[in-house]
């Protein structure tokens, strides 16, 4: 790499630091391209992005943001799952390393806060924040549905009551 093509590198990733709720850094212990390729498909499908960079231009970038303290994992080859979403990048990483022992967590930080390898699975563990979203909905929408239900109850029990007089007389 030259002296652009570092800056350039270094700019994409303290961009990549403001813009993501939280970073979670993984050591690689020899991923096959065939494996490296379905972490990647993974992290995508989850709403995160997995990036190997060199810990020389990460620790460059990460100084200034609010995940410097990220910068004592950065030692061996790493990589970092970041993600908009709180949990996406935590939760695709865990689930990968679960299947793959080549993948280890070392750590990560969702803005100032550290995490080590035990908060990284118990973010992981968090339901992602669409599932909230709708959980929230069906708690707001069950009120309006039940009551629509007790309003038509008494309806639908005379109708009932009327069907079975026209049933009787029928017969």
């Amino acid at each position: 790499m030259d002296r652009a093509q570092k800056a350039e590198a270094v700019a994409e990733l303290k961009q990549t630091f403001n813009e993501v709720a939280v970073v979670v850094v993984t050591r690689n212990l020899g991923l096959t391209v065939a494996q490296s390729t379905d972490l990647r498909t993974r992290m995508r499908d989850a709403g995160a992005s997995y990036k190997v960079a060199k810990n020389t231009l990460t620790l460059i970038a990460v100084e200034g943001t609010t995940y410097a303290p990220i910068s004592d994992m950065l030692t061996g080859p790493t990589a970092l799952a970041t993600s908009a979403d709180p949990v996406a990048a935590a939760k695709a990483a865990v689930d990968f390393a679960k299947t793959n022992p080549k993948l280890e967590i070392v750590g990560g930080a969702m803005g100032e806060t550290l995490l080590d390898v035990d908060g990284v699975k118990a973010l992981a563990e968090l339901p992602s924040l669409d599932e909230l979203r709708a959980k929230i909905i069906g708690l707001v929408n069950a009120p309006a549905t039940k009551i629509a239900q007790v309003v038509n109850a008494p309806a639908a029990k005379l109708a009932r009551v009327f069907a079975a007089y026209g049933d009787k007389e029928a017969a």
